[in-house]
């Protein structure tokens, strides 16, 4: 006789414990899986390298399956504290006998790890070329270079590299040989990714390069982790650096500043801040990205991943948060090796989910380098001006940067004095024929004057002359089967333009 559970035949609910139980035996059984696929991808490449790197990503994925990347109580968020956010224009300069007392004290660290993919380009972002035929590395370079030969000083780079760029960035660091600045690498971990719905990773074995598809780097949170494990946190304190001043290398307003470096370093000391952020200000560009918080009684960074859906526009709100991170950080080095001998490091895992072209979904756990703040003594944040922050995420950044609003003067961009306003102009070029690099050089053979320009919206199949001045807003709209082309020579001011233009150049 079949016997049936009556509790079920009654449709009886789990109570808390049944259901507290239930989730825990669903946490147990996805550990012993995962252990059991790690166990056998480790068994294809048995490397302590590889044993290091697949017993972090196990330290990740259970702190997943315990906080399961859940937003923060929005309203719990207090309000900052006086002090919070330090004014930049408050800081003094250093003179210049002060300076390389400073720089000595100094270490640069730039983000390497992405690929220049999204903009169609092959290999690490830093080698797309974005002025005057210099790559992103070449103007890091020549930055450094330019210091330490002004003012006698050795301030090292180091690249954190991933998996995917470090090849290519250690052929391309060649060329520096001879030049007066010492170059370190060290890479970031390398994570399986996880399969959404078997929680269990598409890796089949350890070699990563034949199976690159299944891996990713797990966001500049790691950088921590990977700085102490390549032995160049230990190496730089013993050669007396105090403070790394650390930067996404695509952000070519990210130079080494003398007066936040005084702020640190210099007489007062500032109640040694640990852990320094630069925010800016907010504008309709920059909506989704991270900004300060106080929560918990302590400063964080707040992502837009970790909102509750229904608080998204809040979060994007310029009135409710008036600056956001530039992931521009001065960090003290032996605060990063007590934070990490203390295991005090806790940084919110963001859920990153990814959809490959045979439909298969994915997720990648990451970490921000900026969510560590919370970690450190003495955090704060620094209102800076916005000409800290000029990344090149897209083509239409690529146009500012290699426009006549900036000269190059030693590997630094530096606003015209022509320009009348302070402010960057807002340009939007359509995904489907400029987002690639290529793409956007042949409509562009000279970049537009630019000089006087608020706002450029450009759509459709749209290809520009050479010495176009653009002034005010300007909107260029080709609809599907239209085409226009400006000829050279054209100044719009204010202007829209619709519909088809071909006016041949002669």
């Amino acid at each position: 006789m079949l016997e049936v559970d009556d509790r079920k035949a009654r449709g009886h609910q789990r109570s808390p414990s049944d259901t507290q139980a239930f989730k825990e035996k669903t946490k147990r059984d996805a550990l012993i899986h995962l252990d059991t696929e790690l166990s056998k991808i480790g068994g294809t490449d048995p490397t302590s390298e590889l044993e290091a790197t697949l017993n972090g990503f196990k330290r990740l994925f259970e702190r997943f399956l315990e906080e399961g990347g859940a937003p923060l109580d929005w309203d719990q968020i207090q309000k900052l504290p006086d002090g919070a956010i330090k004014d930049y224009e408050e800081l003094s300069d250093p003179s210049s006998e002060e300076i390389k007392q400073l720089l000595s004290k100094l270490v640069v660290i730039k983000l390497n790890g992405g690929l220049g993919t999204s903009m169609g380009c092959h290999g690490p972002k830093s080698v797309i070329t974005v002025r005057n035929g210099l790559t992103f590395l070449d103007l890091t370079v020549q930055q450094i270079e330019n210091l330490n030969k002004t003012y006698g000083s050795n301030v090292p780079l180091v690249l954190m590299n991933s998996f995917n760029t470090d090849d290519d960035t250690q052929r391309v660091i060649r060329k520096y040989k001879g030049i007066d600045i010492e170059i370190h690498t060290f890479n970031q971990s390398c994570y399986p990714r996880i399969n959404k719905e078997s929680l269990l990773p598409i890796a089949k074995h350890g070699n990563v390069h034949e199976d690159i598809e299944s891996w990713y780097p797990p966001g500049h949170g790691d950088f921590y982790e990977s700085f102490k494990n390549s032995g160049l946190l230990k190496l730089l304190i013993s050669q007396g650096r105090q403070y790394c001043f650390i930067s996404n290398i695509d952000n070519l307003g990210a130079t080494v500043d003398f007066q936040i470096l005084r702020f640190l370093l210099g007489p007062e000391k500032c109640g040694e801040i640990e852990f320094l952020m630069e925010v800016t200000d907010k504008t309709r560009a920059d909506v989704k990205g991270g900004t300060l918080i106080q929560y918990e009684n302590k400063l964080r960074l707040l992502e837009i991943a970790q909102v509750p859906k229904e608080h998204a526009e809040d979060f994007k709100s310029v009135k409710t948060f008036k600056y956001f991170n530039t992931n521009n950080l001065w960090i003290k080095l032996e605060a990063i090796n007590r934070v990490l001998s203390q295991s005090k490091l806790d940084l919110e895992i963001i859920i990153n989910n990814k959809t490959f072209e045979n439909g298969l979904n994915i997720i990648q756990l990451e970490t921000a380098v900026g969510a560590a703040m919370k970690c450190f003594n003495g955090s704060c944040g620094i209102h800076v001006p916005r000409s800290r922050f000029l990344p090149v995420k897209k083509t239409s950044d690529l146009m500012l940067v290699m426009s006549n609003l900036y000269t190059l003067r030693n590997g630094s961009l530096v606003m015209s004095p022509r320009r009348m306003f302070p402010t960057t102009p807002l340009v939007k070029l359509g995904d489907h024929h400029f987002s690639k690099v290529k793409e956007f050089l042949e409509r562009f053979p000279t970049i537009p004057d630019i000089l006087e320009l608020d706002h450029l919206t450009v759509s459709g199949d749209v290809t520009f002359g050479k010495n176009v001045t653009l002034k005010g807003t300007v909107i260029i709209i080709a609809n599907q089967g239209e085409r226009i082309d400006l000829p050279s020579g054209t100044i719009l001011e204010n202007k829209i333009v619709s519909g088809n233009l071909r006016i041949l150049s002669h």
